[in-house]
Parts: structure tokens; sequence; C-alpha cells
């Protein structure tokens, strides 16, 4: 069974989507709401994988996967993002994010990138 955390800072979207990935036999272990509460996280629970998302008002995804990185290079970060710019893929790159989810997604590709993260299969950036 795959272990995952969730960071975004919107809370219905976090709550939707823990909900659905349980449903998915996806067990989430733990939800955040900013990069820092993520890196807590990741070293508290040390999950499978992280999603988290890029763009929140406080402590951004940037943040957040750069402190996981640092607590362990191989970490599985899969980031959110509706920024389609090429900086911010260019950061998420050099960053060694896993993969990155384009908003608005679709759930079902989303269940399918972490199964393939997960699996040591796909690295969207390269």
């Amino acid at each position: 069974m795959v272990t995952v955390i969730v960071i975004d800072d919107d809370v219905d979207t976090v709550e939707v989507f823990c909900e659905y990935l349980e449903i998915k036999d996806i067990t989430v272990v733990g939800r955040g709401h900013n990069g820092k509460k993520a890196i807590d996280l990741y070293a508290k629970l040390n999950p499978d994988i992280v999603l988290l998302d890029v763009m929140m008002p406080e402590y951004d995804g940037f943040y957040g996967l750069a402190h996981i990185k640092k607590i362990n290079p191989d970490a599985k970060v899969i980031m959110v993002t509706a920024d389609l710019t090429y900086d911010t893929e260019k950061k998420l790159k050099d960053l060694n994010a896993s993969a990155v989810i384009y908003k608005p997604y679709e759930i079902d590709s989303v269940i399918e990138t972490i199964h393939k993260v997960n699996k040591g299969i796909v690295t969207i950036l390269e």
C-alpha cells in the first residue's frame, strides 16, 4: 500500500483529494497547508510520496521540495501546479521533483502518476 502526504493551501482541496485517494487504496498519512508543514510531516512520517502544491502564500512548494530533498535526496515528491511557465518548470527540474501534475487535473491520472512514481517508473521532468 502506498503512503502519501497531501499539501495544498486550499483546505477543501486537501479534504476532497484525500477522500479520493483513500477510495483508491492510497493511504494518506498526513495533510498540511504550506511547504513548512510538508517538511515537518515528511521528517516525522516518511511517506512513500509527497503531493505538494507549488503556489502557496506561506512557505511555497519550492521551499518544501528543496528542504525535503535535503532530508532525503531520493524522496518522491509530485508537484501540483497551474503554473505552466518555463521558469517554474526549470526550477522544479533543478530541485529534482519526481513528477509534475498540472491543474486542472484528471484525478485518475493523478492516481496513475502516484503508482508510477512509487514504482520508480516515471520521471516527467527530463
